[in-house]
Parts: C-alpha cells; structure tokens; sequence
C-alpha cells in the first residue's frame, strides 16, 4: 500500500494509557534469557520505547546477527486489555509484500516463461490504456523498479476518502476489490512521466505484476507466492489472506486516526479486506519470517545470480536509497548498507532489513500508522550510539 500510512504527528495515544504505553521494552538474549538493556542493542532497546513514548501503541522487534537472536517489545497489542505486545505477533506487511511478488517475477524469469523485457502489454492487453497510459511502452522491470510512471491509485483523492479516512474507511473496510479496479482508478489520471523518465513510487505497478504473475502461471499471484516461496523457505508464520479480513494469532491489534493529519481519536482498524491492497500490500508476517525471507534472498537461496543481480541493481531515489526490483537499499549515517522494505497499512507499519551477506537482519512492526520513526530503530540496530 502506501510507502507510510502514518503522518508526521506524534500525539499520544491517551492520557490514561500513558503509563501502560511507556512500559520497559522486553529483550531476550539468544538462549531466552532476559537480558535488558544490556549488549549490542541497547541502541535499539531506546528506540523502540522511543517510539512508544512518541504515541505508538507497542512494538514488536526482532534481530538475528552473528551473536544470535534478541527479540524487544514495548507497550500494549490491546489498548483496552493493556495485553502487552509479543515477539511471536503476525501483523499486515503492506508493501512488504512487494519483494515477494518481484521474487517470484524473477523465478518466472530464471525458468524462462517471461522477460522482464517484456511490455505489459504483451501479458495484459489493453488493461493500462487511457490518459496518456500506455502499456506498450512499459516493461515488466519498469513495473518493479517503479520507473513506468503509472498513476498510483492509493493517490486517487476518492480512493483515499474512501478506504483510508474515517467517513469512509468503516462503511467500505469489507469491500472486495478486483485488481481490474484498482487499475481503472490509476488509468482515470495521467501518468506522472513518460515510461523510464523518472522515479515515483506506485502501488499500481505491483497490482499489475501480480496479474501477470497470474497470467503467466495460470495460478493466483498468491499461490504462487505460497509454492515458490512461503512453502520451501517453511514461513509459518507469512501468509496471503486475499479477502480474509482477520489477522491469524498470535497478534495484536491494530490501531489508526484516519485522518490525514494524524490527529483526532484512535480506532481499531485490525479488519478489513485486504483486496483494496491486493499483491502491492496485502500480506501478513511475523519478524522470525521476514528475517529469514530476506536472508534467503539475498544469499541466493531463491534466485540465481543473475536474476538476484538484476534485482539489487537499483535506481537512486536520493543520497542515501535506491530502489532494484521489489527491494530498496539505504546506506545509514555509519556507513553500513542494508537491503530491504518498508510497508504500511491501516494500523500497522513494518521494516525489514538485512546486510548484502545475510549476517545481521532485523525487522518489526508499529501497531499503529500515525507516530513513531521506523528509521530510528534501524540506525540504533546497524550504528548503536
């Protein structure tokens, strides 16, 4: 879905909760022992109550390095039983979903049933037409790199209303939305450039891989997902819920302000339908999972190097990140490169990141999408003090 769906407010949650949201995090050494503050994450420790004292509900954190696992929580899964956050939570990804739909395009590739070459076009005729849109012009990569200039259609003022703002978000949560949907919205605005002159993050570009993923194997993207990737790599924990609307346990919930300023009261916003997000956002996972996926990645354990090549060659989005296929790259003030994605959705805004050789790795989640600096924890977990 969108890159982040929360603003740059960072209120409260509420004053009566401020005690239950300011709660020590809890970290667990690689034996299971409790271990505080103390070792190589105490950096990270103090960011994720950082983000909690900034008004997030709670955090849930996981990172796996050469000294073992630690795990951290803070605050509360459930603002009204104040049950604390657990390192075991499942939780929406959002546009973490996007590197395994590029996984998978890259698979497709490898086995030779399509090019990244290909226009998109030649898999879905006439579908991204209109308004200067056209799909004979854009390649698959420029689909994946985000450089074809299609619309994005979460920016669609009355998509927005409609499922991220409060007057609609509760009427509409449980609509079912075809990916064709989401496309015509895209296809009512122009392009924001012509194909590969420029860089702009689009949702509509990864709704549209996910079709040809479909179009190309005959099976749902989702499926695909589940055979090429969840499956091999033993992801218990990761799934592709469709129009499921429910988060599996153990979870927690999920809260947002729908507002587009981040002010006004808090909701619970754990269910909904996830067919508004569809293969641009709409998965579900747990920290163990993520940090195993992009370790598998990014060692070649899920594509050959060629293809694992194409996708870490990336396009400069600013000084300090480029976006390959599906996978973004940020340098941090340390100097130290991770590999990874970001994801947003109502309620709920997760990292996960790895080094290029896999060794250290880490990810998490906000159970809210209105305050906190996801960033902050990633610099405290690769650059300490």
């Amino acid at each position: 879905m969108r890159k982040r769906m929360r603003t740059t407010a960072v209120t409260a949650v509420a004053v009566a909760l401020s005690a239950a949201l300011a709660a020590p995090a809890v970290a667990t050494g690689p034996g299971g022992d409790r271990t505080g503050d103390t070792g190589d994450h105490r950096a990270t420790a103090r960011a994720v109550r950082a983000a909690v004292g900034d008004g997030v509900p709670g955090v849930t954190l996981r990172a796996e390095d050469r000294r073992g696992v630690w795990t951290a929580t803070a605050g509360v899964g459930n603002l009204r039983t104040e049950r604390p956050r657990s390192p075991h939570d499942r939780y929406r990804v959002g546009s973490i979903t996007k590197t395994f739909v590029a996984t998978v395009l890259l698979q497709l590739e490898a086995e030779g049933r399509l090019s990244l070459d290909d226009t998109v076009d030649s898999w879905l005729p006439g579908l991204v037409s209109g308004n200067g849109h056209d799909g004979t012009r854009i390649t698959l990569r420029q689909l994946l790199n985000h450089t074809s200039g299609i619309y994005n259609y979460t920016a669609d003022e009355d998509f927005g209303r409609t499922y991220f703002l409060e007057e609609g978000f509760f009427e509409h949560r449980y609509d079912t939305l075809a990916p064709e949907e989401l496309v015509r919205v895209a296809m009512s605005h122009e392009p924001d450039f012509a194909p590969g002159a420029g860089w702009n993050y689009s949702n509509t570009n990864y709704v549209l891989a996910g079709l040809v993923i479909e179009k190309s194997t005959g099976r749902p993207y989702g499926e695909e997902i589940r055979r090429r990737v969840i499956a091999p790599l033993h992801l218990t924990g990761t799934s592709v819920p469709g129009t499921r609307t429910g988060v599996p346990g153990p979870s927690s919930r999920a809260y947002g302000k729908l507002t587009e300023d981040g002010s006004g009261p808090v909701h619970d916003v754990t269910r909904l339908n996830p067919s508004m997000a569809s293969s641009a956002g709409e998965m579900i996972s747990d920290s163990k999972d993520l940090n195993r996926f992009y370790r598998a990645l990014l060692t070649g354990r899920l594509l050959p190097g060629e293809q694992l090549e194409e996708m870490t060659d990336t396009v400069a989005v600013n000084d300090r990140n480029g976006y390959g296929l599906g996978l973004m790259s940020t340098e941090l003030s340390c100097g130290v490169t991770v590999w990874g994605h970001g994801g947003g959705i109502h309620g709920s805004t997760s990292d996960a990141v790895t080094t290029r050789d896999g060794r250290h790795s880490v990810a998490f989640n906000f159970n809210g999408d209105w305050a906190g600096d996801p960033e902050a924890v990633i610099e405290a977990e690769y650059c300490g003090d």
